[in-house]
């Protein structure tokens, strides 16, 4: 949406995990370093932890592009609560292996029959597993049994685990010690400090194409990383935010004021009420302190709700009433810019159309 106002070729600072944007910080090459040994040992597992949003799946997405994808068969399976039966039949589904009325037995020959074909093609097979910790016991137990799988000294199968912290404790447990001998490489992916933060987001903007614009205060860069402890995905969210706001307002430097402003906004959003949940009866009992939070509601009320909540307006005092009017005047601009934007996107598709 403020890709256009800022020059960008790009969306700089989107949650989802994109390789082409990955930043070399100290310990993003410290993971992508012990999973490039693990591959590079072709056997066993590879463990990779870290805070929800702290860059696990770009590392691993990045080094699955810069392995040649003729010499090696990846899948993805994100893991549930689920059986270990069932883990073996996602398994083989993930690889295009067919698992349909499949027994266990089935299950298990069709796979080692799929991995010694890829093997034999020169190819080998990498299974990953998303959020490593919310496995069962059972189903960590048949990965371990496909782990097994051999063709002559040749492991069929390397798999990685990348979880939440918590799973390194669940490691440690007692019935983890046959997994945790077969473990290559183990890596926690932890924060960014600081500096590493303001370069991230520069880095980010570069990729998207940014120049001259937008530019931060010192200030603010140390503020995002207060707010974002170094987490590359709450950095995105916050950015981004920062961003939208500075479309909306035309601001191309940003200070911490702006910055205070936004965090300031985004707080009220998580502590507001959805509008659904704000009733007439709710506003009507309100304080005149209260009515503060409570900007937004639902209109749909009948002439004695009408008349009783004008009534309770007309106790409010002029600043209050005053801030009620600057924060409707902007909810307003806002969507109206939105929609300013939307139109002249629509058009470029329309032009675009009429003359092909």
């Amino acid at each position: 949406m403020y890709e256009a106002f800022y020059g960008l070729n790009s969306k700089p600072f989107q949650l989802n995990p994109d390789p082409s944007f990955y930043f070399g910080s100290k310990p993003h090459r410290r993971a992508r370093a012990y999973l490039e040994y693990g591959v590079m040992r072709a056997e066993g597992f590879i463990v990779i932890t870290g805070e929800v949003g702290a860059g696990k799946t770009t590392i691993v997405r990045g080094l699955l592009d810069s392995i040649d994808a003729h010499t090696m068969v990846a899948a993805q399976l994100v893991s549930t609560q689920l059986g270990a039966e069932d883990t073996l039949r996602l398994v083989g589904a993930a690889f295009g292996v067919q698992v349909r009325d499949a027994s266990k037995a089935e299950l298990l020959m069709a796979l080692e029959a799929f991995f010694i074909t890829q093997l034999t093609q020169g190819k080998r097979c990498l299974l990953i597993v998303d959020e490593a910790q919310n496995l069962r016991p059972q189903a960590v137990e048949e990965l371990r049994m496909l782990s097994n799988f051999q063709h002559g000294k040749q492991a069929l199968l390397q798999t990685f685990l990348i979880g939440q912290p918590e799973f390194r404790n669940i490691l440690q447990s007692p019935d983890m010690l046959q997994l945790r001998q077969r473990v290559t490489a183990s890596c926690h992916l932890g924060p960014m400090n600081g500096e590493e933060t303001q370069g991230y987001i520069e880095h980010r903007l570069r990729c998207a194409g940014a120049t001259d614009k937008p530019t931060f205060d010192a200030d603010v860069f140390a503020g995002i990383y207060e707010q974002s402890g170094g987490i590359p995905r709450r950095i995105n969210a916050l950015c981004d935010r920062l961003m939208l706001h500075g479309f909306l307002s035309e601001v191309t430097h940003f200070t911490v004021p702006v910055l205070n402003e936004v965090l300031a906004e985004i707080q009220e959003e998580l502590t507001a009420p959805p509008l659904e949940q704000v009733s007439a009866a709710a506003v009507l009992q309100a304080s005149p302190s209260q009515h503060r939070e409570a900007v937004d509601l639902d209109l749909d009320l009948d002439s004695s709700d009408l008349k009783a909540l004008e009534e309770q307006l007309s106790r409010l005092t002029a600043g209050q009433l005053s801030a009620h009017l600057l924060r409707i005047e902007r909810s307003v601009l806002r969507q109206e810019r939105l929609s300013i934007e939307i139109l002249s996107a629509l058009q470029k598709i329309a032009t675009g159309k009429g003359q092909s």
